[in-house]
C-alpha cells in the first residue's frame, strides 16, 4: 500500500535549538497511526513541520507523492490536510456554528458541510447557536473536530484530543474518529494514554527526545518494549 504521507529524515528547529534529529514516518490512506511520547519528546513540534507552522526541507515531506516541506500553513489546508490543536483553540467570539464554518474557507471540495458534522455530533446542533467556549470541555472538542473536517481533508491530525476529558467522553470522541476514518479520511493521533493509543490505531510511533524510539504495529508491541522506548530506561 503506497503511503500518502511520508517524512524522511525530518530535521526542525526553534531557532538554533534543534528539536527533531532525522525522523522517519509514514502513513497510507484510510490508517489510523499514534504518536506517543513523553512531554518534550517532539510530537507537537512533528506536527507543527507537518502543517506548516514549522520550516522543513521541500522533499522531506511528502503528500500524495509531491514535495510540501516548508510551504505555508495555508497551502496545507488547501492541499488537504487538518489540524486539530491541543487545547482546542475555539474563536470565544463566534457561536458554535460560526466556529464551524471557519474551517470551510479553503472551500474545499468533499462529502463534509455542517449538516454531515451535525449528524456525526447530534449536540452540536442542538448548541449551534451558543458561544463556542460555553460548551463543555468533550463539546469544545467536538467543535474542534467538526471545524477541521469542514476543509474536506484527506489526512486528519488530532493533538492531545482526549486531554482532560472524561473516559465516557473519550469514548464517544474515538467512537467518532472511527465513523470519520471509515467515511475515506486518514488519521494522525497524538495520544497521551498509552492504552488509547494502541486500541484506536492500527500503526503506533513513540518518540523520544526527538527521535523515533519505537514503531510497529499497535497490536504487536508489547508493554515492555514501549516503556524502554518511551521513557529510555
Amino acid at each position: 500500500m503506497s503511503a500518502l504521507l511520508s517524512i524522511h529524515d525530518l530535521k526542525s528547529y526553534y531557532g538554533d535549538f534543534q528539536a527533531l534529529f532525522g525522523v522517519d514516518f509514514e502513513i497510507a490512506e484510510r490508517e489510523i497511526v499514534a504518536i506517543i511520547g513523553a512531554n518534550g519528546a517532539g510530537k507537537s513540534t512533528f506536527l507543527k513541520t507537518i502543517t506548516g507552522l514549522l520550516k522543513a526541507e521541500p522533499a522531506t515531506v511528502m503528500y500524495k507523492g509531491r514535495p510540501i516541506g516548508g510551504l505555508p500553513a495555508h497551502r496545507i489546508v488547501a492541499d488537504g490536510i487538518a489540524m486539530v490543536p491541543e487545547g482546542r483553540r475555539l474563536f470565544p467570539s463566534l457561536s458554535v456554528e460560526e466556529n464551524l464554518l471557519m474551517g470551510a474557507f479553503t472551500k474545499r471540495a468533499g462529502r463534509w458541510d455542517l449538516a454531515r458534522v451535525y449528524e456525526l455530533f447530534p449536540i452540536l446542533k442542538e448548541k449551534r447557536n451558543s458561544p463556542g467556549t460555553s460548551l463543555s470541555g468533550g463539546q469544545q472538542q467536538m467543535v474542534a473536530i467538526g471545524r477541521a473536517l469542514m476543509s474536506n481533508p484527506d489526512l486528519l491530525i488530532c493533538d492531545e484530543i482526549s486531554l482532560g476529558l472524561a473516559p465516557a467522553v473519550i469514548k464517544e470522541i474515538y467512537e467518532a474518529l472511527e465513523k470519520i476514518v471509515a467515511g475515506g479520511l486518514t488519521a494522525i493521533i497524538v495520544e497521551q494514554d498509552v492504552g488509547t493509543a494502541k486500541r484506536v490505531s492500527q500503526r503506533l510511533y513513540c518518540l523520544q527526545e526527538g527521535r523515533v524510539s519505537l514503531q510497529g504495529r499497535s497490536s504487536e508491541l508489547t508493554h515492555e518494549q514501549i516503556s524502554l522506548a518511551y521513557f529510555g530506561v
